[in-house]
């Protein structure tokens, strides 16, 4: 974790060194920057690059199996409120007792469409959906043969219209997700495929909604760039015996966002034994595609540049 902190604070100081202006097209509702969340999807269609997000975490497979997860992940604009999405992972698995297995999970595909936006209130609204196609992964870390279609609600409302007697609440800002993992088949060898409620939630607190939509507090670099938040992840099977075995974790951290990319990390909390046995981590560096290439890559294929 020390290393991962000196990493973190290190890639802040060298973006700050080469950063020439702060005008962003990334994430927006009004006045209010949303950040690409770590561990749960954030409401926005936008270009843009995940590479890599790497997180680690003890689970209680084979008396307990450290599970360490490299994460490549793309979304592009298709029109500038429609994207089409792809994900993999590389997994390592290594157990306490038996073998080591390393392998890709089953390639994800997904699209997300933002029918809300109220600039005014700070408020982002969209639908998605997305499967994870069965048998594309290795079988070595155990994928699964079925695929599984993930319906979601994705919201997004920061606090800036609260009333300037309240100047510290302001630069709060909420995220959610709701969806449904729904599997192809109900059962595989005996063992049944219930679907998932999935929930995510992120508070987010802005330094730089503060100093640059508030006060100015006087933060200097890297601090005036600083977005701490909490994330919570749940999963709730609803069917085939499984209803109730809720698992989840609990993902306090920080985002530093700069001109063309950010860089976040976070502890990850089990919320009971089933998730895991230990605290882990995740971390992210993450490229926003429509600010690098505002004229080819990063722009939308019909409807403009934004």
């Amino acid at each position: 974790m020390k290393h991962l902190s000196l990493l973190f604070w290190l890639t802040c100081a060298l973006c700050e060194l080469g950063a020439t202006s702060w005008a962003y097209g990334h994430g927006f509702a009004g006045a209010r920057f949303f950040p690409a969340t770590l561990s749960t999807d954030d409401p926005f269609v936008a270009d843009e690059l995940s590479l890599p997000t790497v997180s680690s975490i003890v689970t209680p497979d084979n008396g307990g199996t450290r599970d360490t997860e490299i994460s490549s992940d793309i979304a592009l604009r298709i029109t500038p409120k429609w994207d089409i999405e792809f994900g993999e992972t590389f997994i390592m698995l290594n157990p306490s007792q038996g073998k080591a297995a390393n392998g890709f999970s089953n390639l994800s595909i997904g699209s997300k469409y933002e029918f809300f936006e109220n600039d005014e209130h700070e408020a982002v609204v969209s639908l998605g959906l997305a499967v994870d196609v069965g048998g594309t992964g290795s079988k070595e870390v155990g994928v699964d043969s079925f695929s599984t279609w993930r319906p979601g609600l994705f919201f997004g409302k920061g606090l800036g219209d609260l009333p300037q007697g309240l100047p510290w609440l302001r630069p709060l800002a909420v995220t959610a997700v709701a969806g449904v993992a729904i599997p192809s088949s109900a059962s595989t060898d005996g063992s049944p495929n219930p679907a998932v409620l999935q929930l995510g939630f992120a508070v987010e607190y802005s330094l730089i909604y503060l100093q640059e939509q508030v006060r100015d507090i006087g933060l200097r670099a890297p601090f005036d760039r600083l977005i701490p938040l909490v994330e919570i992840s749940l999963s709730d099977p609803l069917d085939r015996g499984q209803s109730g075995l809720i698992t989840g974790t609990v993902n306090p951290g920080i985002i530093w966002s700069g001109k063309y990319f950010q860089v976040g990390a976070e502890a990850v909390i089990p919320i009971n034994s089933r998730t895991g046995n230990d605290v882990g981590f995740i971390a992210q560096l993450h490229f926003y595609l429509d600010d690098l290439f505002p004229h080819s890559l990063g722009r939308p294929l019909f409807g403009g540049n934004k």
